[in-house]
């Protein structure tokens, strides 16, 4: 029979683009040596990658990231009292400090905490006494001699076992973890409290701060994200949706509602408008890794603040401001409360967050000096130089400028993290992840 030359064809573009909600990667986060690199996603996953040993035949590869783990670390809860259901969705992931051969994270949906231990097996034990060699427990009757059970290799195994869980200490949506710097405790923040835990102790937490008003019709903000001090274990910082940054200093009191220092960048009344209280949300905080400096995210975008000056950031650099005359559709479809993270470089010259059209902005803290690079499908491929972008707003046009009215919102780049040694970012758009590298030197920054 000859071919059926009607027969319909599969639009592979559209099969390759299409995205199950499940899949959407919702937070990344490298451990403390770079080694390892967590992703969590909306159907409550954490895949876990390990950096493959350098290639010394290769000059300049430092070597790849390739599964390591696959583990559901929550399932789809539903709360009786509130009626309410508890969505699976990973929103934090953080590393504890390496003590021993496993390693220990922290992962956390709205609701509920939990540690988990992963550990690798290579060999297994043989010549039990009381068991057979599937398990089972022996006839005591049958033993006539006993013999030294023995270790014998067998098959890598990754091991990843739930220690801890911690639950029942959030009435909202917790938005923050971050493991305190004495290795022994980790505070967690929802929109209007944060909890300090200890990680031997799942019954309990302590509540340092709590801005919930009596009467919940005077309450004008919440809290977005908070973070420990890398080093000083009594300090911690968290922000708020009016755009304001506290931090607080347990060793003056126990319970942190009155802040030490208030960091807040004073408001031009002259440019005030509807939209003005939502794009001054901070959406994310980090500490620069010698612990001087804060690093904040808003809508439109990210300010460095010195620790010793709180009248307001030392330097503001512009992430998308082409998107200021644009207000007023991105609040019709919602896209004007998108929370974009901000992250350092080791050594804290450059910091880097995302924005729409699978952009993200590099900014260089010697320079002033930012620049727009895209992640898609052409430069993960291997040795693919990754390409500068541009936004046109205005003037002259230059070849393989995108327009305002062009760009994609729902392509965004929300999650990112950064090697803490070597300039490795990792990038997550919608259900793919991105690992780009600088290749060049260790000492230049990744373009």
């Amino acid at each position: 029979m000859a071919e059926d030359t009607e027969s319909p064809k599969i639009n592979h573009s559209f099969l390759r683009d299409y995205v199950t909600e499940a899949d959407v990667i919702s937070t990344v986060e490298f451990n403390q040596t770079g080694e390892l690199l967590a992703t969590g996603d909306k159907g409550g996953r954490v895949v876990i990658f390990q950096r493959e040993s350098e290639d010394f035949g290769d000059i300049g590869d430092s070597g790849e990231y390739n599964v390591y783990s696959t583990f559901q670390s929550h399932e789809p809860d539903f709360d009786y009292l509130k009626s309410l259901e508890i969505e699976e969705k990973i929103n934090k992931i953080r590393w504890l400090p390496q003590q021993n051969a496993a390693h220990f994270l922290l992962s956390t949906n709205d609701k509920t905490i939990k540690l988990w231990k992963v550990s690798e097996r290579d060999k297994r034990p043989e010549g039990y006494n009381l068991k057979d060699e599937e398990g089972r427990l022996k006839d005591i009757s049958t033993v006539t001699s006993l013999q030294v059970p023995v270790l014998k290799p067998t098959d890598l195994m990754v091991e990843v076992r739930p220690r801890r869980v911690f639950s029942n200490g959030h009435t909202y949506h917790v938005n923050s973890i971050s493991v305190n710097s004495d290795g022994e405790t980790y505070l967690s923040a929802d929109d209007l409290r944060i909890n300090l835990w200890h990680l031997g102790i799942t019954d309990r937490s302590f509540n340092i701060v709590d801005i919930k008003p009596a009467n919940m019709e005077e309450l004008t903000e919440v809290i977005t994200s908070a973070e420990f001090h890398p080093h000083h274990c009594h300090m911690l910082v968290y922000s708020s949706s009016k755009g304001t940054l506290r931090l607080c200093d347990m060793r003056a009191s126990a319970l942190c509602d009155q802040h030490s220092k208030l960091f807040e960048e004073p408001e031009d009344p002259g440019s005030r408008s509807f939209f003005s209280e939502i794009i001054s949300s901070v959406s994310d905080v980090k500490f620069s890794h010698n612990g001087r400096y804060l690093l904040t995210r808003d809508y439109l975008t990210a300010k460095v603040w010195d620790l010793n000056m709180d009248k307001g950031p030392v330097e503001t650099y512009q992430v998308h401001e082409y998107l200021r005359s644009k207000l007023c559709s991105l609040y019709e479809n919602d896209c004007i409360f998108d929370k974009f993270e901000c992250v350092w470089n080791s050594s804290d010259s450059v910091i880097m967050t995302g924005a729409y059209n699978s952009f993200f902005r590099m900014l260089d803290r010697e320079t002033g000096r930012g620049v727009t690079l895209e992640a898609w499908r052409e430069s993960s491929k291997p040795r693919a130089v990754l390409r500068t972008r541009r936004v046109y707003t205005g003037g002259k046009r230059r070849r393989g400028d995108v327009g305002v009215d062009s760009l994609d919102f729902t392509k965004k780049i929300l999650h990112m993290a950064w090697h803490p040694s070597e300039n490795i970012i990792a990038i997550a758009a919608t259900n793919n992840l991105y690992i780009f590298q600088d290749r060049v030197s260790p000492d230049a920054h990744t373009q």
